[in-house]
């Protein structure tokens, strides 16, 4: 049985890269230190990925694994998370 992180969620990684709202840029230089997104004076055609897929070997399955992709692109390992505030 899956354990609980500090959140209480469980068995979030792994399941598809999740598209993030951040343009890609290569380092965290000038990054905002409030957890927004990052979406000014970066490559606008490349968004931020993370947390890997089902596709990828376990040591990926990490929210600090980052890629990126191509506003254009769609994968079969690729989607988004819904969320909402509590």
């Amino acid at each position: 049985m899956n354990t609980d992180n500090a959140f209480g969620l469980y068995d979030i990684h792994g399941k598809v890269w999740e598209w993030m709202t951040d343009h890609w840029r290569e380092d965290y230089t000038d990054a905002s230190d409030g957890g927004s997104a990052w979406v000014s004076n970066g490559d606008r055609t490349r968004r931020v990925v993370r947390g890997g897929s089902w596709f990828n070997y376990p040591r990926y399955l990490r929210s600090a694994n980052r890629s990126r992709s191509t506003t254009d692109e769609r994968f079969y390992n690729s989607g988004l998370r819904l969320a909402r505030t509590l």
